[in-house]
């Protein structure tokens, strides 16, 4: 045989026992990631929670129970951890920020988010209120302006009323003034032409 095939054979072989050592090392890694995931959850359940949350419950192989809710669109809190090892219950806050605080709450899985932020001692949003205070003072003035509006309709209406009958007796007043003189005017010129 040529070297050129022997060459081959020996190329093929080590390469199908790599390829075997390989395949070997999964399996057991495999194996390794299954024997762990057993020993540190061993049951876990998701459930729809109040206030648009999602609470995830885990209990390990020991005992410990981690109650995991997940707010979705809570603009000051993200998530509230309570974990129960050994009849010890703790509860932690987190914000939308990633702050952590402990509460004591026993309701903590049922509360509102604002409730709890405001357990935890986070404030609202001062920008929102801002805006909710500037709408309400737009709509304030924009009542105050239609009824000020409405008060200098009905004074001018008045008031042109008044201003033309003011117009009117000071226009007759003027008329019979006028006949007046001109009836003097008449006369003076009779005289002066009939003296």
């Amino acid at each position: 045989m040529s070297k050129k095939i022997w060459i081959g054979i020996v190329i093929t072989a080590l390469g199908l026992a790599a390829a075997g050592c390989s395949s070997s090392n999964e399996s057991n890694a495999n194996t390794n990631a299954n024997s762990n995931a057993a020993d540190t959850a061993t049951n876990t359940t998701t459930t729809t929670g109040p206030d648009n949350s999602e609470i995830t419950t885990t209990t390990d192989k020991n005992g410990v129970k981690t109650e995991t809710r997940t707010f979705k669109n809570n603009p000051r809190v993200s998530k509230v951890v309570v974990t129960t090892r050994d009849g010890n219950r703790t509860a932690k806050v987190y914000s939308a920020s990633g702050e952590e605080k402990e509460t004591n709450d026993p309701n903590v899985l049922q509360a509102t988010g604002d409730s709890i932020a405001n357990g935890a001692g986070w404030v609202k949003d001062k920008s929102v209120t801002a805006a909710d205070k500037t709408k309400e003072g737009a709509i304030t003035v924009k009542d105050k302006t239609v009824e000020t509006s409405k008060k200098v309709a009905d004074k001018t209406v008045d008031t042109s009323k008044k201003v033309a009958d003011k117009t009117v007796d000071t226009s007759k007043k003027v008329a019979n003034k006028t006949l007046e003189g001109v009836k003097k005017t008449g006369n003076a010129i009779k005289k002066v032409i009939n003296p």
